[in-house]
């Protein structure tokens, strides 16, 4: 009786356009696993709902949080709270160290250093910039070194509106290290300035990772992907082969 409740249910969703399947961090939290993953860089942290993810689904390991918006940053603050192994860091991160300007969104999420671009107004004309912040700038490899040791095996997660390129450029040797990386892949112009989908895999396939995994993000009103998130690790293990 029960499944069969079950299986009207899912058709009633289906029919309104919604498919129950598995959370993307399952799939995730079996990757971190097998590949003994035992502390993640979470870039663009916002109010902390990624470390949270991670933690509900089961990673155990350290979290290391960088968030630049003061806002975003007292909620990173307060999520964190009372996690021992889960540590926040307020600043953005680039090519360079300093400190710069950042538009702040309506929704928080959609804020960056970059000029929003026109394919993100039509896809979201809810969304703008509201306002602007100065905020610290400082290097991957400056601000993580302290936190990676020769058995570290990290894995690194940039939600940066765009910036992820300049974050890459500031942590060649951090990358090197990692095992991991999941990064947001733009099929459109959604901030000037900001890398595609094409140039950023082939960024980290000539580092060596390859894609194992890919979870959907923006689409359009008219139900056109935007941006989805990759998730890539080194082939060192049958798992990843």
């Amino acid at each position: 009786m029960a499944s069969r409740v079950l299986a009207m249910a899912m058709k009633q969703l289906a029919r309104r356009g919604f498919v129950v399947r598995r959370h993307p961090a399952v799939r995730r939290q079996a990757m971190l696993a097998g590949n003994d993953v035992d502390l993640v860089l979470d870039v663009g942290a916002a109010s902390g709902a990624y470390g949270q993810e991670l933690r509900d689904f089961g990673y155990r390991g350290d979290i290391v949080s960088f968030e630049p918006l003061t806002r975003a940053y007292q909620q990173l603050r307060e999520a964190s709270a009372g996690d021992a192994r889960w540590s926040t860091v307020q600043s953005a991160l680039g090519s360079e160290p300093g400190r710069a300007t950042i538009n702040v969104a309506s929704n928080s999420d959609s804020s960056s250093l970059l000029p929003m671009a026109e394919g993100h107004r039509r896809a979201a004309p809810h969304v703008g910039y509201v306002d602007t912040e100065e905020i610290e700038i400082a290097r991957l490899d400056d601000v993580v070194a302290a936190h990676l040791t020769s058995s570290t095996r990290a894995f690194l997660k940039l939600d940066t509106q765009g910036f992820e390129k300049e974050v890459l450029e500031g942590g060649p040797s951090t990358l090197s290290r990692c095992v991991g990386v999941q990064v947001e892949l733009s099929f459109v112009e959604l901030y000037h300035g900001g890398m595609l989908v094409d140039e950023a895999i082939s960024m980290l396939y000539r580092e060596g990772f390859r894609m194992v995994g890919i979870e959907q993000g923006m689409t359009s009103p008219g139900g056109q992907l935007l941006q989805a998130d990759g998730v890539f690790f080194r082939p060192a293990s049958p798992l990843n082969a």
